[in-house]
């Protein structure tokens, strides 16, 4: 089951101040540094929640791609390989293939290599750890958290080589697609994770550099190969989990112009061509899993705009030429999960409204002209004080 991380005191107070994290802001962490000197029944509580899950990440990984069974078509076992989650066999065809799609109906297939969910874990793992261990200050944290680092990007016998050419390959048709890139998208987080270890003995310089030198390839790979620039281009979420991890990256190896550029040029372009008039997002709206879809692409919307902060500028308030603003694309989504209006586009799975609460968390902060006192009445054990720090979903 998927867990919401509660970010909770992030107070640097063994080092005596807050690293540079590029999601994570320094009020946020002086804010909940205030609740802990007044010992806030409701942070001490998610502090407990931390620590637990803290103690059972010890026994989890380390992770690598070198782990699985299968040989990507290089032959290398340091490429990083996964196959398309909604393909299935054609049953018209005696070898099944090419595989047909299913949108939305995820083949068990895709488990039989494990590097994304390797990937997915590494990034959450490395995250949670690192905040419990600016928090705790238990060193098995930190150690932990830099030994999954060492295996999967900088230790030869298992880092992984810095580019995605076999992601979410489809059998019979591709070896790979620019599509693979979304295997990877919270990589912002663990890049946050990172910067709260910097300078701590389990991290030390030269490891951080290494793995500067690993994302600088790898963002390298993005913006230059023939499988990157097609991810690019992507006109839907795909496009925008891209963005995320471009300026992420960009942000960690120290190309902040790079960066900035890149939210001005093709950020504000995706906001006008993803979103409608009114906030709808038609590109998610037509999948099978249109709610899903939907409160996806805008939480990456949102991580471009906690990013876009970092050099100064203002996405939550950005409107483009016809008028259209991120603020719509929430608000818009604001009745169904209030339960005020029914969602009649096509959702054959579950409407989980869990990932829309923690944008609503965020929201509340960065637009508190919205009312929202109908949702939180809907979902009273959702807002908490503890939860104005955002929780981030896995």
């Amino acid at each position: 089951m998927k867990r919401i991380l509660i970010v909770v005191c992030l107070a640097a107070f063994t080092q005596g101040r807050a690293q540079e994290t590029f999601l994570l802001k320094k009020n946020v962490l002086q804010e909940t540094k205030q609740r802990l000197a007044r010992k806030d029944a409701a942070t001490r509580h998610a502090l407990a929640q931390l620590t637990k899950e803290c103690d059972t990440l010890l026994t989890r990984g380390p992770y690598s791609v070198t782990y699985k069974t299968k040989t990507p078509p290089s032959g290398n076992k340091h490429d990083y390989m996964s196959v398309g989650p909604y393909w299935w066999p054609d049953p018209s065809k005696p070898d099944g293939l090419p595989y047909i799609r299913k949108d939305g109906q995820v083949n068990p297939e895709r488990n039989h290599v494990r590097d994304a969910e390797f990937q997915n874990a590494l990034n959450h793992d490395v995250y949670t750890l690192a905040i419990g261990w600016y928090f705790t200050g238990n060193d098995a944290y930190a150690r932990h958290a830099a030994r999954l680092l060492r295996t999967w990007y900088i230790d030869t016998a298992t880092r992984m080589t810095p580019h995605l050419n076999y992601g979410q390959a489809i059998p019979g048709i591709t070896e790979g697609r620019g599509i693979g890139l979304i295997d990877t998208r919270n990589v912002d987080k663990l890049i946050d994770g990172v910067q709260l270890l910097k300078g701590s003995k389990a991290l030390p310089e030269k490891d951080y550099k290494a793995l500067q030198s690993w994302c600088r390839e790898f963002l390298t790979w993005m913006r230059t190969s023939p499988v990157g620039l097609d991810e690019a281009d992507e006109h839907n979420n795909h496009g925008t989990w891209y963005d995320v991890q471009a300026i992420s990256l960009a942000l960690f190896t120290g190309q902040r112009d790079s960066a900035k550029l890149w939210l001005e040029h093709q950020t504000k372009t995706r906001i006008e061509s993803q979103l409608a008039a009114d906030g709808s997002q038609p590109h998610e709206l037509a999948r099978t899993l249109s709610w899903n879809y939907s409160t996806m692409n805008l939480k990456a919307f949102f991580e471009l705009a906690l990013l876009a902060e970092n050099v100064n500028i203002d996405l939550w308030r950005y409107q483009t030429p016809s008028g259209k603003t991120i603020e719509k694309a929430f608000t818009w989504l604001l009745p169904f999960a209030e339960g005020k209006q029914e969602w009649k586009h096509q959702q054959i799975k579950h409407m989980d409204t869990s990932g829309y609460l923690e944008l609503a968390v965020m929201a509340g902060r960065k637009y508190p002209q919205l009312d929202l006192k109908a949702l939180w009445q809907k979902y009273p054990d959702f807002h908490e004080p503890v939860l104005q720090l955002v929780a981030w979903k896995y």
